[in-house]
């Protein structure tokens, strides 16, 4: 066992340079609330299978501070940028539809809120991930104007809308529908991003994958190992033992001739 050489790693990790500064922009509206989406078999509301994605996303990316602007009526931080995700993923569980009001979407108002919590950050880069199901009808700022402005302080956004193409007999691909794919994609092409549409739960999965490899993280990670040797909890019994073995083969334990 001593010549195993058995031994207990101990890794510690230091962050040489920063990260991403990532907001995620949520629809809370009441629309969120349709169950057309399905997890595991199930129908599953559009609200849950966008928090359970963004988690999965949070995961991903540890060395970036990421932060959640919920949007309804009005628009507000929900989850300051950090890079506690662990509490940040318990704080985007606990979010619910309404939080910012349930008749309206204030796509607009969201954006704005978002940039304002990036613009004085000096991340080498800094996103808006903005997830709807609807279109712009509430807030005091239209979409385009905060995207320009946006841009204009180097933040790029990328869009989601969601909803399945289907439900209950309506054609959600028609204007007026569903997510407004054309205002979302001018917004998001206005800062050099991408508008994506979800249909399912996979493709809002496929989504989130895309766009975790459209912004490497940036962030210098050191890894440093430490070994603490186990071996010599093995080695002094066994050099005891086989003294032991040679002391009483000498003696009472001798065998004659």
């Amino acid at each position: 066992m001593a010549l195993a050489r058995p031994r207990v790693p101990h890794r510690s990790v230091s962050v040489e340079s920063e990260g991403l500064d990532i907001v995620l922009a949520l629809d809370t509206s009441g629309s969120m609330r349709q169950d057309d989406f399905r997890s595991g078999g199930m129908p599953v509301n559009r609200l849950q299978v966008a928090k359970g994605v963004m988690a999965e996303f949070i995961d991903h990316r540890p060395h970036d501070r990421i932060g959640v602007v919920v949007f309804g009526e009005e628009a507000f931080t929900q989850i300051p940028l950090t890079l506690d995700h662990t509490t940040l993923v318990e704080a985007l569980n606990a979010v619910e539809i309404g939080v910012a009001g349930d008749r309206g979407t204030a796509i607009g108002s969201a954006i704005a809120v978002a940039a304002k919590r990036l613009k004085d950050l000096d991340a080498p880069d800094r996103v808006i991930i903005l997830l709807t199901d609807g279109e712009n009808n509430a807030g005091r700022i239209s979409p385009m104007e905060a995207a320009e402005a946006s841009a204009a302080l180097g933040i790029t956004i990328y869009s989601v809308g969601v909803a399945s193409n289907r439900r209950r007999g309506i054609d959600l691909l028609r204007p007026g529908g569903g997510p407004d794919d054309r205002g979302l994609t001018q917004v998001a092409e206005a800062t050099g991003g991408k508008y994506f549409r979800a249909t399912d739960t996979s493709s809002l999965q496929r989504i989130y994958a895309t766009i975790d490899e459209l912004e490497p993280s940036p962030a210098e990670v050191r890894e440093l190992v430490d070994y603490e040797e186990r071996y010599r909890y093995w080695l002094v019994p066994g050099v005891l033992m086989l003294g032991a073995g040679l002391f009483l083969g000498r003696t009472i334990l001798r065998k004659g001739p």
